[in-house]
């Protein structure tokens, strides 16, 4: 099936052109909301033409040509690659993990606006953001009456779509035609004071529409493209992720003899990445069944427990899959058609969901204190990783927030576990349990220095153990705060150290 025979819809037919010249109509300083979430689901024509447009413009000595970028998460590198290597972004939100976005964050070349991915709709509906100017939204079809078929993500669409003055489409025959009814696009969202409960009581619900809602008199160009997602290749659990998954699952099993926990557990959010797919590998191993999923993204741990029944429903905002797990989910959708359900993301990473389905959070980190802080963004308390993106949303409201990491890194010369973190994300507060290959901390209803023994003594690397000991035992003696004693002037130390020295 061509993208052509996708466009059903009369009117927006006539409004087919190229990528380059939809690029034309994208004004310098333009403020753009572009779909994509997790490598899945972005424009992937448009942007690469606004790119060549760009670099053109830019070796005609003309000014600066520069739009400011928002999406739903990280998009990939036909996105945000391209554009940041011929410094086309002026501001990016509310999530990115592309290495020359990366860059030039860093240096200070472009801005960037982290969000809890929760909160960026309303901040678009409220106009915090000020006016979006134009949706570049990709979709799998557009029907006969105008409405669009969602692709492989949903991510902001929605209120792209609603707050943009004009709309560029790009329909890509790459994606599945068969993903058409996996969506459920909510439109009873409202700011306050007019606000209603959001009535979905199980993962399985289903509260909205099939398809998005767009205006044809704002659609100004229609692209077709046929081109895949970004999809990275994951690599098998490593020693380090099954020793973490193993203490994860063991403290499930306890917690469900404790009578803490139902046999099925609740409902879990994972975060992206090797770790959370070994703990997805190992639930599907273990004694578990009947387990259901509310979460941002579906990746192939998902889906092998959705093949195998231990899950019995995955509820998320857009796909994260390996080469072979897209592959595993075309040559299989008929099966994962009943079991997958996409959301938009203010309603996969709502608050008040996640607190009314006691969901288990599971999200990684980059360090954590000793109190129980954890850093989840920012390396040596500056340099922008990724972002926070939902993994606030979750902790904060969830039942259970886990928070996991190997205790080092660079070959052992940076410790996860840190007397302060350089930069906190989660507080204390919201941190429930933290776990290292080491071991896992349950640091519910512990005072700080209940919390400060606990890390130390499962999570921390044993190279580092004695150190971390020394550091709260002489801010313990310092007779300065004793609830959370600290040595101010050595609580950074470790990392000055690191960039000094290049160890802590």
């Amino acid at each position: 099936m061509s993208a052509s025979s996708r466009i059903l819809c009369p009117t927006l037919k006539q409004r087919l052109m190229s990528a380059e010249q939809a690029a034309e109509l994208i004004p310098a300083g333009a403020n753009v909301g572009m779909s994509g979430f997790t490598g899945a689901g972005y424009p992937k024509a448009v942007p690469g033409a606004l790119a060549d447009r760009i670099r053109k413009l830019n070796a005609e000595g003309t000014p600066p040509f520069r739009i400011n970028v928002w999406t739903g998460a990280s998009t990939a590198p036909e996105l945000d690659g391209v554009l940041a290597e011929v410094d086309g972004i002026e501001m990016r939100l509310p999530f990115q993990s592309d290495p020359i976005c990366r860059e030039r964050i860093n240096n200070g070349t472009m801005d960037y606006v982290d969000l809890h991915l929760s909160e960026v709709s309303q901040y678009a509906w409220s106009g915090f953001l000020g006016k979006m100017d134009i949706a570049l939204i990709e979709v799998a079809g557009i029907r006969e009456d105008g409405s669009l078929i969602p692709s492989s993500s949903i991510g902001n669409n929605k209120t792209w779509i609603e707050q943009a003055d004009k709309i560029i489409l790009e329909v890509n025959d790459k994606q599945n035609i068969k993903l058409e009814g996996m969506h459920d696009i909510y439109y009873g969202t409202a700011l306050p004071p007019n606000r209603k409960p959001i009535m979905l009581t199980d993962p399985a619900d289903r509260i909205g529409e099939f398809y998005l809602e767009c205006p044809a008199d704002k659609v100004i160009a229609v692209v077709e493209t046929s081109a895949a997602d970004r999809n990275s290749p994951f690599k098998a659990p490593d020693a380090i992720s099954q020793k973490i998954a193993e203490h994860i699952l063991a403290f499930f099993e306890q917690e469900i003899e404790l009578g803490r926990l139902p046999k099925e557990l609740l409902p879990i959010q994972s975060g992206v990445g090797n770790i959370p797919n070994a703990v997805l590998e190992g639930l599907d191993a273990g004694p578990f069944n009947g387990l259901t999923a509310f979460t941002e993204v579906i990746q192939d741990g998902m889906l092998k427990m959705l093949k195998s029944g231990t899950l019995s429903v995955a509820s998320a905002t857009a796909f994260s899959l390996s080469p072979d797990g897209i592959k595993e989910f075309d040559d299989n959708i008929d099966l994962y058609r009943d079991k997958i359900i996409l959301r938009q993301q203010d309603i996969s990473n709502n608050p008040e969901l996640a607190r009314r389905l006691g969901i288990i959070a599971m999200n990684g980190m980059i360090e954590a204190d000793i109190y129980g802080n954890v850093n989840s963004t920012h390396i040596m308390g500056t340099r922008m990783m990724n972002g926070i993106g939902g993994s606030g949303d979750f902790a904060r409201n969830g039942y259970l927030s886990i928070f996991v990491s190997p205790s080092t890194a660079k070959d052992g010369a940076i410790s996860s576990i840190v007397p302060m973190a350089s930069h906190v994300d989660h507080t204390e507060h919201d941190v429930k349990v933290i776990v290292t290959e080491h071991g896992l901390a349950d640091l519910r209803g512990l005072s700080p220095r209940q919390r400060a023994r606990e890390i130390i003594n499962n999570c921390a690397d044993p190279a580092y153990r004695p150190a971390l000991q020394d550091y709260y035992e002489r801010a313990l003696h310092s007779g300065r705060g004793m609830h959370t004693p600290h040595l101010l002037g050595e609580a950074l130390s470790w990392h000055q150290r690191f960039e000094d020295e290049g160890h802590m």
